[in-house]
């Protein structure tokens, strides 16, 4: 149970020294990295004792087990704030070690290989993944044809899947805080015969086997919210393998689309 809950939960059975104390851990459950649990106290009006108390009445041995719940919480995707902001250099340095560790995913060439052999491509995926998967179609839309996104708006996925079959890919983006509908999916997928990719955090593991193939990707996640430097630069990656691939057919297919913007006046 997260610590707001059992704060809910047990709030009725604190005393007014506890009450007080709970509502400060509240109002700082984003910036905790900044404070010590005696001044947390102090700012609340209450004992550096109550303090205490009020955390071993919600499950916890300190003030470090309360922190140590709240990196778990944001390693499974809940925005939040934990260890303070890191500085430029850490951050960056954050960001290169999640890249390297994605492109450097063992598999890469036989998804890419996958993606430029395939009749037919679907890229999939949902809430914060549809960014990166609609950036994926994108950039295969450059290098091939017959490359779909899904869902479309408003719509559902069961007929994107009705008519795939051996020979098709179905590339699924799936990263943490992912639709619980995953698993179902993969399987339906499967079922119709294309290859499936899953591209998605380690958290998601769980359903690796579901897939043809496996490709992790970490999310940086210094700060408060998910960093996808590395997932799209993996898509950069697949882009270029499938392009380098096409050869002369993805040279002239690039060239066809420039020549349609400017006809279009689409681009600058």
């Amino acid at each position: 149970m997260r610590i707001d809950e059992r704060i809910a939960a047990r709030h009725d059975e604190l005393s007014p020294q506890e009450q007080r104390a709970a509502a400060a851990l509240l109002e700082h459950l984003d910036d905790l990295a900044t404070y010590r649990a005696a001044e947390l106290a102090e700012l609340a009006g209450v004992s550096r004792a109550t303090m205490s108390r009020l955390f071993r009445s919600l499950g916890f041995e300190d003030f470090d087990e309360v922190r140590d719940h709240l990196r778990r919480l944001r390693g499974a995707g809940e925005p939040r704030r934990v260890d303070g902001a890191p500085d430029v250099a850490t951050l960056v340095a954050a960001e290169q070690a999640a890249i390297l560790r994605a492109l450097e995913q063992p598999r890469l060439s036989e998804v890419v290989h996958l993606l430029a052999t395939a009749r037919r491509v679907l890229v999939i995926g949902w809430r914060n993944s549809y960014p990166v998967a609609l950036h994926l179609r994108g950039q295969l839309a450059q290098a091939r044809d017959d490359v779909r996104i899904a869902p479309a708006p408003g719509q559902t996925t069961g007929e994107e899947l009705v008519g795939l079959g051996r020979g098709d890919a179905v590339v699924v983006i799936a990263f943490r805080r992912r639709a619980a509908r995953l698993a179902a999916f993969l399987d339906a997928a499967g079922a119709t015969g294309a290859a499936v990719v899953l591209v998605a955090d380690p958290t998601a593991v769980a359903h690796a086997s579901r897939a043809t193939v496996w490709v992790e990707c970490p999310l940086q996640h210094a700060l408060a919210f998910d960093s996808y430097a590395a997932p799209m630069a993996l898509v950069s990656v697949l882009a270029d393998g499938v392009l380098t691939a096409a050869r002369r057919q993805g040279s002239a297919r690039v060239r066809s689309i420039t020549e349609t913007y400017e006809r279009l006046g689409e681009v600058e």
